[in-house]
This record gives C-alpha cells, structure tokens and sequence, in this order.
C-alpha cells in the first residue's frame, strides 16, 4: 500500500484569499491548452489562426464553467439541486461535470465559429489535440483533493484517502490523469501529424470522443460511483452511461469525415 501525499488542496493563503490547485489546475490547463491550440494553428495555415484561440479564450471558459456546473447539477444530483436551486450558483463549493463541460464548450465553439466566419471542424479538430492538457491538470487537482478516488483495492499500489474510509483504494484519478491525459494527448497529436488524415475535417474531433469515452469507461471500473446515484442497471455507472453517445457520436465523425475526402 502506498502512503498517500496529503498535500494541502490550497496552494497559496494570502490573508482570506486562498488559491486551491483546483483553481490552478484549470488556468493551467487553458493557458497550455492555448498556447500549443496556437502552434498547432500555426502549423496549419488553414482554418483558425492563432488569434482566433486568443479572442476564443473566454468563450471556452464560460463553456467550460456554465456547462461543466450545469451538467453536474443535471446529471449527477438533480434531486438536490431541486430543493437547493440557489446551491447551485455556489460552483466554490465543487461539483462540475466534464460531460457538461463538453457539451458547454461545445456550443460556446459553435457561437464562436459562427460569428467569426470559421469551420466548426477545423476548429474543433485543433481543440481536440490540446483537450488532454487540461484534462490531465484537472485529474491531478482531483487527486490532490483527495477526491473522485476509486474502489476499494489489494493491490500493492492502493491508497487510503482521506474521505474514503479506512480501506485502500485504486487512485482512479491517476490512472484518468495518464489514460484521458497523456496517452490520449500523444495519440491524437501522432494522428494530427499524418498527411492522409489532415484533409478530414472532424476526424480528429470524432477520434477525441471515441478515445475519451473508451478510456473513462474503462476507469470507471476502478472508480468509486457517486454516493448519490451509485450503481446503475448492470454495474454500469454515470459516467459509462454518458460515455455512450460519446463513442457513438465520434463514430459517426470519423466515418463522416471519410465520406467527404472519397466525394
């Protein structure tokens, strides 16, 4: 069994103002996010320019934070928040839903894309190559929060968290951090460098959702359910429930994509 860090979610205190990782987590992940969507742009010569990604920059949070809060509230603890409305303005206090998020970022794209004249695809192709940056710094904040840990666990490499009870656990936020983070960051730049894929718009967006939603699927074996909704129908939880249309939408992206080179 490894020792788990206890590391102190804030990160800085200055007198009443406290800075958390969580907050750092998600500067860091835009900022990086946005300097290699940027590169990438760039490189292109097609489609978005690096300025686009800078005058995006605060559409994407809004995205991110409107549609990650109002996804966690929909999908996640709805009975709550019906009896709770205004809780669910108090986003400090945690609680947001990367598929919310998705879907957030995903229209705030579509708003952007259509006001400045851009290829919703070529936008969302580049974005998809620099998703895994923020995704990886936010499974890392988790697991500084000792949060979203996983199910109880022998393994040699368990840990007890302290909100989890006196048993081990899977540090399911780890294995998010290199499955959703670093291994889907490097397959889909490896993609993005191959000639024959880079005249199919969408291919790398669909690829992103399929990828994504094979890899939380998987973890979500190894990761304690909320406490709130638990198990759903056949072991399967809410996060593979929402994976679903994911995969299938992404399937149908990269099929679309090769339609259109073939015409």
């Amino acid at each position: 069994m490894l020792a788990f860090p206890n590391i102190d979610p804030v990160a800085l205190q200055i007198g009443p103002l406290a800075i958390r990782w969580y907050a750092l987590a998600y500067i860091a992940g835009v900022v990086f996010g946005w300097r290699y969507a940027q590169t990438l742009a760039a490189k292109a010569q097609t489609g978005p320019t690096p300025e686009h990604f800078t005058d995006f920059i605060t559409w994407l949070v809004l995205g991110i934070l409107l549609g990650g809060r109002i996804g966690y509230v929909l999908f996640y603890n709805p009975d709550f928040y019906l009896s709770h409305p205004l809780d669910a303005l108090m986003i400090w206090h945690g609680g947001m839903s990367f598929h919310g998020g998705l879907l957030g970022v995903i229209v705030a794209t579509f708003l952007f894309c259509r006001a400045n004249k851009l290829r919703f695809f070529a936008m969302t192709d580049i974005m998809a190559c620099v998703t895994p940056i923020g995704l990886f710094f936010g499974r890392i904040a988790n697991f500084i929060n000792g949060e979203l840990y996983g199910r109880t666990t022998d393994v040699s490499w368990g840990m007890v968290f302290p909100r989890g009870g006196d048993l081990p656990r899977h540090p399911s936020q780890l294995y998010e951090a290199a499955l959703e983070g670093i291994l889907l960051l490097l397959i889909l730049n490896v993609l993005a460098r191959n000639k024959s894929l880079q005249t199919r718009e969408g291919f790398l967006s669909g690829m992103f959702l399929i990828l994504y939603g094979l890899f939380r699927s998987f973890v979500e074996c190894f990761r304690e359910p909320d406490v709130q909704i638990g198990f759903l129908a056949g072991g399967t939880t809410m996060g593979q429930l929402l994976c679903i249309p994911m995969i299938a939408f992404g399937g149908w992206l990269v099929w679309k994509s090769q339609l259109k080179v073939a015409q």
